[in-house]
């Protein structure tokens, strides 16, 4: 018989086996890293792209990252996602430093298992569906979970943040 490969877990996988939270996960071969992997790897997968997101880190003037997660197909409203936050505006990470600030890499950012814990928004939308799509910590890695179980683990807040 022959033996199946195994995945190799990632953080994001550890701390929500951890915590007793049920996922599971689809994984793909990704060589292109031009924009767009969310879609491809939702086309892939087949599900519905609105129901798979993508993290985005964001940095306050005061240098506090916000952490925001939306779904794959949507843009970011950095003014909504700001007052979300409390903060006075947001803007993007640069991507020179996401390792060094999350522990990912671009492609590969799960709002699970980052250095250190910052403060989270995901797109109200996530409710629709019983489960959604998130990175799982590495470029063609998707775990798919309860939204109500992300939330209450990232401690995040539910907000409309995207255009």
């Amino acid at each position: 018989m022959a033996r199946r490969e195994r995945t190799q877990k990632t953080n994001a996988m550890r701390e929500l086996e951890r915590a007793g939270i049920p996922f599971t996960y689809f994984e793909v071969e990704e060589t292109d890293l031009t924009r767009g992997l969310g879609l491809r790897m939702t086309q892939e997968a087949g599900v519905d792209p609105d129901s798979s997101f993508k993290t985005l880190v964001t940095v306050a003037p005061s240098g506090d990252h916000v952490v925001c997660c939306i779904p794959v197909g949507e843009e970011l409203d950095f003014k909504k996602a700001a007052a979300a936050a409390g903060e006075k505006s947001l803007s993007m990470l640069p991507t020179k430093e996401l390792e060094g600030v999350t522990g990912y890499v671009r492609g590969g950012c799960s709002p699970v298992g980052m250095r250190k814990c910052f403060p989270t928004l995901i797109d109200e939308t996530a409710m629709l569906f019983d489960d959604i799509g998130i990175s799982g910590g590495r470029r063609g890695l998707s775990l798919r979970l309860s939204p109500s179980d992300l939330a209450a683990f990232t401690g995040a807040i539910l907000a409309d943040i995207t255009r």
